[in-house]
């Protein structure tokens, strides 16, 4: 079978064609994130290391932003912003937006409670501590 050089070409861009429009409708067809599931799913994973955490059931949740009322060991109550920038504290208390509070991201609720709070850092490290000293006594 004998193809010219123009034809082959042709061919190969054809098929790229193809492809880059399989993946322009695979992401126009990709479910964004539910940051209600994203919120839960942060609750779960600290909720040992602090007083009370929970998502806000009077702030309004979307595709792209939850909020996390949360109390610290100390006492602290945060309201916290999670939108795919990361964490944010937005209110000194429950269920509040401070417009005014102009606090920096975090990727992770980790790094976030460990800059509000002292006894965050000692329950996560205890935890941490437990969980490698059982490990320990499993593979003795």
């Amino acid at each position: 079978m004998d193809c010219d050089s123009h034809d082959l070409k042709e061919s190969m861009f054809n098929n790229f064609s193809d492809v880059a429009d399989w993946e322009e409708r695979d992401f126009a067809g990709a479910e964004v994130k539910d940051m209600r599931v994203e919120a839960e799913a942060v609750v779960n994973d600290v909720n040992f290391a602090v007083r009370h955490m929970a998502v806000s059931k009077s702030l309004p949740i979307g595709e792209d932003v939850a909020y996390i009322n949360v109390e610290t060991k100390e006492g602290n109550r945060y309201c916290l912003e999670l939108t795919e920038a990361g964490l944010r504290v937005v209110a000194y208390g429950f269920d509040k937006v401070d417009k005014s509070l102009s606090m920096q991201y975090h990727e992770t609720i980790y790094s976030l409670l460990d800059s509000l709070s002292p006894a965050y850092r000692d329950a996560f490290g205890n935890a941490l501590l437990q969980r490698l000293e059982a490990l320990k006594n499993v593979q003795e």
